[in-house]
């Protein structure tokens, strides 16, 4: 039996917790500091409070104060934090993670340099690692997978990504079951480009679904064109972005899977939606209070990282007609106002 320790308690870090229980390892789920009244009410019916599935019987629970005593022992660490909390993991984590214990993690995200160098979570961390000495191996997890599907069973096909594939057929022989299938890779970056990019492009294509609502009058009225061709116009561009940072193609596939899950449910459907019915950014974001919008934050990120990379010459802001629209909602505030014309430009 292995011991797999998740830490950060929200939903896709706690939804971790069932294919391994399920084959039978030890499971120690850690809240984070934001995470205390989850872990206060999971002791008290064994249940996530936003799932409707109690967790296996036995799953061991720990509050932030007692993360060493969770580690201790453990065959690999999942991060399951949010984009937000890169910089809590790296500074309160990783140093008290012994060299020999590997890392997976479920964290989406990019983050960017005034240069338009754009690195990933694992890039990130593992500064920290080396200006720490340590040794610890990164790993991540990306793809289609929806915390309450995965908790439900639903069949469900997702990559572990790192740079040693006996570290990652050691994960996945833990992890997969007859309903989680995982594809492993050593693409780190595109694998990790594609999963934190789609956040971004899948708030582009449910600005449709707003808008069909404000046309109609009816709410998430099945009108499926616009839908499909801003869906084909993020993968355009998704292929470009992921070619440019050196990933391979089964990873941009990897990405379109999980744009489209994306695409369905979740926080990013809602504010893409409210957009898209005539709300600004900021009234969106008053009626979404207290939700994690990591959509928004890789949406920014990937812009600028566009915009310098062309004021050097190194492509063209033209390529990327979504992405920049996108952008422009978020930052300038600016109405939605779909390029459409700008999509049948073949690049």
């Amino acid at each position: 039996m292995s011991i797999v320790t998740i830490i950060g308690s929200g939903m896709m870090g706690s939804a971790l917790a069932f294919p391994a229980m399920h084959n039978g390892h030890e499971v120690r789920l850690v809240g984070t500091p934001l995470d205390r009244e989850i872990i206060e009410t999971a002791r008290r019916t064994n249940r996530h409070p936003k799932f409707e599935r109690d967790f296996p019987e036995g799953i061991k629970l720990y509050q932030i104060e007692e993360v060493e005593e969770a580690i201790n022992g453990s065959t690999f660490i999942i991060c399951g934090v949010s984009s937000f909390g890169v910089e809590w993991f790296a500074d309160n984590i990783l140093p008290i993670i012994p060299d020999e214990i590997p890392v997976l993690s479920v964290t989406k995200g990019l983050m960017n340099d005034e240069d338009g160098n754009l690195d990933t979570y694992p890039d990130v961390w593992q500064k920290k690692l080396d200006s720490l000495g340590k040794k610890n191996e990164l790993n991540a997890i990306g793809g289609p997978c929806t915390s309450y599907e995965l908790v439900f069973g639903d069949q469900t096909l997702v990559a572990f990504c790192g740079k040693n594939i006996e570290t990652l057929k050691m994960m996945k022989q833990i992890m997969a079951t007859d309903y989680y299938h995982i594809i492993t890779t050593t693409d780190v970056i595109g694998i990790e480009a594609a999963v934190a990019l789609k956040n971004g492009y899948a708030l582009g294509i449910t600005l449709t679904i707003g808008e069909v609502n404000k046309k109609t009058g009816k709410k998430d009225e099945f009108h499926y064109n616009s839908q499909a061709g801003i869906f084909l116009e993020a993968s355009r561009e998704m292929r470009k972005l992921i070619k440019l940072l050196g990933g391979n193609e089964d990873s941009y596939f990897v990405g379109v899977g999980d744009l489209y899950v994306t695409v369905y449910g979740g926080r990013t459907r809602q504010v893409g939606i409210l957009l898209g019915e005539g709300k600004t950014i900021d009234e969106a974001l008053d009626i979404l209070k207290g939700v994690t919008l990591e959509s928004l934050v890789v949406a920014k990120r990937v812009a600028a990282a566009i915009r310098a990379r062309a004021a050097k010459g190194e492509l063209d802001v033209e390529d990327f007609p979504l992405l920049m629209h996108v952008d422009e909602i978020i930052t300038q505030k600016k109405p939605v106002s779909i390029p459409w014309e700008k999509f049948t430009v073949i690049r």
